[in-house]
């Protein structure tokens, strides 16, 4: 089943110091890494529009709707983006992340 969403980035410039909605959305591990590159926005709105992506695919395809916080995306150690259901480890979940100035896109493909 696949996954696609995009989102503006401004929209999560303006979210930096929203403390309640990034704690509601994102992992403590997720909000490390994004706040500790130069531009967090592009970051969060990428890893934001890759939740959306793994929630459309995974409702889709279980008919089951998961918590933003139930999904976590991180990095390998060569950078690659990599997710993962926090609620099922049966799930392989291949995922791309892409931005550009004012857009952020993700694209998933669960197993």
């Amino acid at each position: 089943m696949i996954g696609v969403d995009i989102e503006k980035i401004k929209r999560f410039k303006k979210k930096l110091k929203d403390n309640n909605f990034l704690n509601r959305i994102f992992t403590d591990q997720e909000l490390n890494y994004c706040f500790s590159k130069k531009y967090p926005e592009k970051h969060l709105a990428s890893r934001f529009a890759g939740k959306e992506a793994v929630i459309k695919a995974y409702c889709s395809l279980f008919k089951k709707i998961l918590d933003f916080k139930s999904i976590e995306i991180t990095n390998d150690i060569s950078g690659i983006p990599k997710a993962k259901v926090c609620t099922d480890d049966s799930i392989n979940i291949e995922i791309s992340l892409s931005h550009t100035k004012e857009l952020a896109i993700a694209f998933v493909f669960l197993k």
